[in-house]
């Protein structure tokens, strides 16, 4: 079986493809480095993380809210408001004291919680 893959080409094909990305990652690399040097003084700027953090409130208000109305089921949004609440927690930590990697848990537990609205059914 092993003859029969390299005799009809499958690794050199599958070799071929894995250069490829390997040459993506390469130049997507260098010019994610550039960009992100330009704009890094904008993605640090508190007004992103504030607008965000509004923007995520509302969409858990109305989505989770909703679930709720639908289907009866507390816990997805009890979850979500705890994810809410470690967002707007990280928030005021600032970049220095770990607050990227309670906003980035934050996230996590929200999405969770619109994962378990979306999957509860009635």
């Amino acid at each position: 079986m092993l003859f029969d893959t390299t005799r009809d080409g499958a690794i050199d094909r599958l070799a071929i493809g894995l250069s490829g990305l390997c040459v993506v990652h390469c130049i997507a690399s260098a010019v994610f480095t550039v960009i992100l040097a330009s704009a890094g003084g904008l993605l640090l700027d508190p007004i992103i993380h504030e607008i965000g953090l509004v923007l995520a409130l509302l969409l858990g208000v109305l989505g989770l809210g909703r679930g709720i109305l639908q289907h009866g089921f507390m816990m997805p949004a009890a979850i979500g408001s705890l994810g809410l609440g470690i967002m707007v927690g990280a928030l005021t930590l600032g970049h220095d004291n770990g607050g990227t990697l309670y906003a980035v848990v934050g996230v996590l537990i929200l999405a969770l919680g619109h994962d378990l609205n979306r999957r509860a059914v009635i």
